[in-house]
């Protein structure tokens, strides 16, 4: 009888260390690794633009920072085509659709927007900031950032020229908005 009870107890011990032994080999168990990156290699790039403007900012944001307000200091066709301006999840169609921007984040003096994934192109992450940021009380500066992923580009030459031509558009746009924000008007848009 003696034998039948410690018997019993080593099969009932046997089961518990089988037990613990499986849930803290499952616990600690390598996960799978993740699928692959659509771009194996990229090459994530930013460029941030600013200038100041002798305005307040609530009152550049007021007459530049709309969603759609892109149409005259970037000088190309806005149409919201989803949602409301300025709220989250509005979409934008710029220059008859061939650019869609989508608004990700917002404050009270900025947004953020991104571009969503085309179907047969490779995805370049593509992000852009906006904001007004006060200075002092009557003064302010623009801040623009752009960040992308340009490793899709043949190499570093067609890489930097990208950035530079970027940087030229996206500055024109900044002294627009400066112009616009400062009770000035803009030039006509310089022919494509």
């Amino acid at each position: 009888m003696h034998t039948f009870f410690l018997r019993t107890q080593l099969a009932y011990l046997a089961a518990i260390v089988g037990l613990l032994v499986a849930t803290f080999s499952t616990a600690f168990a390598q996960p799978p690794a993740p699928p692959p990156l659509q771009t194996p290699n990229p090459h994530y790039t930013s460029i941030p633009l600013e200038i100041n403007v002798n305005r307040p900012a609530a009152e550049v944001w007021k007459r530049v920072g709309k969603y759609c307000d892109i149409k005259e200091w970037l000088q190309v066709d806005c149409v919201i085509t989803s949602g409301k301006d300025g709220e989250f999840g509005a979409v934008r169609s710029l220059r008859n659709g061939a650019v869609i921007e989508i608004l990700v984040s917002k404050t009270a003096l900025s947004y953020s927007y991104t571009q969503p994934v085309r179907e047969g192109a490779q995805y370049n992450l593509y992000h852009g900031t906006v904001e007004a940021v006060p200075v002092t009380g009557t003064t302010s500066k623009l801040v623009y950032t752009l960040v992308f992923d340009n490793s899709m580009l043949a190499d570093d030459a067609a890489r930097e020229k990208d950035i530079q031509a970027r940087t030229a558009q996206f500055t024109r746009a900044l002294n627009n908005m400066k112009t616009l924000a400062e009770g000035g008007t803009i030039p006509p848009p310089v022919a494509r």
